[in-house]
């Protein structure tokens, strides 16, 4: 199992020098793979309740930057050598599938195969509004956006005509540096984990909670989809983003939750990586960046998870 780090890319901190030393310094830790959330509009007011906190409200303060995902991460493939770059996640109802597909081909190719792409269908409801996009119908626009992704990154001449979406004839250059483009699809539910046995590469869900064995069960879902699918489960890795708090002294264990000393977060990870899960990406939780860069830092000189002397990432990708 590896580690990833999520970069500053909201609130005060988020700045061309603090990005680009947040994934230096991570790339230098030995983190494979620094990630970048998405969000495009911020309403002031929000009643959607939001499922990745503990209080069920959003955290960022809508007069706080927010940058565009894709932006930072083409920008940081110019300020770093081998750390991987990841998007957690793109709103694929936010965009035409062809043009965050040829954002994504670019950044990969310009990265030389090291963006992740991570996709989801949102969920907030004013967010969808003032983007003039369905909230009800996102799943099915999703569906067929990676039905897009998989003709124009798989055919020379790509056509495709859906409810949604519909063209005849294409080229569409580049495809990926490698391979494969990996796509890693986001979302807790039934049908985000049957969008991933489909379409993906990897499920990487987000739990404010979540246990490594109960992790491990909702995953077998997906290798079986995916078998259904007529697709090799083994294919399909499971990767998930957790919250994490690092603490001065050591504290009583949850079995749900990354929270103690950088020794206690490390016994905790390793729990994960036992049940089979190939990545994690973390998110630490202190509101303040300096705060926060601080236990990063604690976290990383201590933890025997990382490999600081590790110079070929990308291979990874």
């Amino acid at each position: 199992m590896d580690l990833g780090l999520f970069l500053p890319v909201s609130g005060r901190a988020a700045s061309r020098d603090t990005l680009i030393e947040a994934a230096r310094r991570a790339e230098d830790w030995g983190f494979s793979t620094v990630w970048a959330a998405d969000r495009v509009v911020n309403p002031w007011e929000i009643a959607t309740p939001y499922p990745y906190a503990a209080e069920d409200a959003f955290i960022v303060p809508p007069d706080r930057p927010f940058l565009e995902c894709l932006t930072v991460l083409s920008f940081l493939a110019g300020a770093t050598e081998n750390i991987r770059l990841g998007a957690s996640v793109v709103v694929m109802n936010f965009r035409h599938p062809l043009h965050w597909l040829k954002q994504a081909t670019s950044i990969d190719l310009l990265s030389q195969g090291r963006l992740v792409l991570g996709v989801g269908i949102g969920w907030m409801e004013e967010e969808f509004a003032a983007m003039g996009a369905s909230f009800t119908d996102r799943g099915k626009v999703a569906d067929e956006q990676l039905e897009v992704a998989q003709a124009l990154l798989g055919e020379k001449r790509a056509s495709y005509k859906g409810a949604f979406y519909a063209f005849d004839d294409v080229a569409f250059e580049p495809k990926a540096h490698g391979d494969r483009l990996p796509i890693w699809v986001g979302g807790e539910g039934r049908a985000a984990q049957r969008r991933a046995a489909q379409f993906g590469d990897a499920w990487f869900p987000y739990f404010v909670r979540v246990t490594p064995e109960e992790l491990s069960r909702r995953y077998a879902f997906v290798a079986e989809r995916a078998a259904g699918f007529d697709r090799d489960p083994d294919r399909v890795a499971l990767a998930c983003c957790l919250p994490v708090d690092i603490t001065d002294e050591p504290v009583a264990q949850e079995p749900d939750r990354l929270r103690g000393t950088p020794e206690q977060v490390t016994e905790a990870l390793e729990r994960f990586a036992a049940a089979g899960v190939s990545h994690v990406a973390l998110q630490f939780m202190a509101p303040r960046y300096p705060e926060r860069i601080e236990q990063i830092e604690r976290f990383a000189t201590t933890s025997g998870l990382l490999d600081p002397s590790s110079s070929d990432l990308a291979e990874q990708a």
